[in-house]
């Protein structure tokens, strides 16, 4: 059943959103090579709690850390380690945080040092399909449309899309209807209607979409073991349309990027 926020419940969703999304600024400036994922998640669960919330992976389903984080060829639940990052490798960051009774969630895919063209392109490309499907979630529009508008970006360009994966409801629970995914056919799937929030998180391939699953129960890695990159927002439908609760703009400030994107998703502010 899909649970319609009030806009005072989206007001609180938001505090919750950009917790994590300052949070990920925060990690901005300390992804680097030498530096452990095991690190990273320490400071992480830190900042949140001194932001009066609490991490929202920690614990969920079992899961022994507070952030997700998947480097290179795995695409998500990754769990944090002692192994350091390495030049020229990428790592998604997927983070969540719980306060006054609610869940932010998102996702950034970050450089480590020097990063090979392809694989920058893997990330623009993934990035960008992140917009092109927010720009679906509107009133009457339906999850096919946003989960087509993804895949059809995506394998324009010859890349993967994972379909076992996809973004979801979020709230009070951290998982909620409807399922989202990245592929699918327009006009398809549930409506959406004002009040809805979703987490819209593309997980794209450099190669095959085709995935498989560490013994560790949770870490998932493409078959092929090439790159995988992974973004996440969590957007709400306010007036009809798309208002983003989280934001990328606080990494952008820590790593000096100018950026626009966000622009017309907040015309509702």
């Amino acid at each position: 059943m899909i649970k319609i926020k009030t806009r005072e419940e989206i007001e609180l969703m938001r505090e919750s959103a950009l917790i994590v999304s300052k949070t990920l600024g925060m990690l901005a400036k300390e992804v680097k090579p030498g530096v452990t994922t095991l690190y990273l998640d320490k400071l992480a669960e830190e900042f949140i709690r001194s932001h009066g919330a609490y991490p929202s992976f920690l614990g969920l389903y079992d899961f022994p850390n507070s952030l997700c984080m998947s480097p290179n060829a795995q695409v998500v639940h990754g769990i944090p380690n002692d192994k350091p990052l390495e030049d020229g490798d990428i790592i998604s960051i997927d983070c969540g945080a719980y306060k006054n009774g609610f869940h932010g969630d998102h996702a950034y895919t970050f450089e480590v040092g020097n990063v090979t063209e392809d694989v920058k392109k893997l990330l623009q490309v993934t990035k960008e399909s992140l917009y092109i499907g927010i720009r679906e979630f509107k009133a009457g529009n339906r999850v096919g449309d946003v989960g087509s508008a993804i895949q059809n970006y995506c394998e324009k360009h010859n890349y993967g899309v994972v379909r076992e994966l996809v973004g979801h409801g979020v709230g009070s629970e951290m998982h909620e209807d409807p399922e989202m995914p990245n592929y699918g056919r327009r006009g398809r799937g549930k409506k959406f209607i004002e009040g809805m929030v979703v987490a819209i998180e593309p997980m794209i391939n450099l190669g095959t979409h085709r995935i498989t699953q560490l013994k560790d129960g949770w870490t998932i890695l493409t078959k092929d073991g090439k790159p995988s990159a992974h973004f996440e927002h969590d957007v709400a439908i306010v007036n009809g349309k798309p208002e983003l609760l989280s934001t990328f703009k606080y990494i952008y400030e820590a790593l000096g990027i100018d950026s626009n994107e966000e622009d017309e998703f907040r015309e509702n502010l």
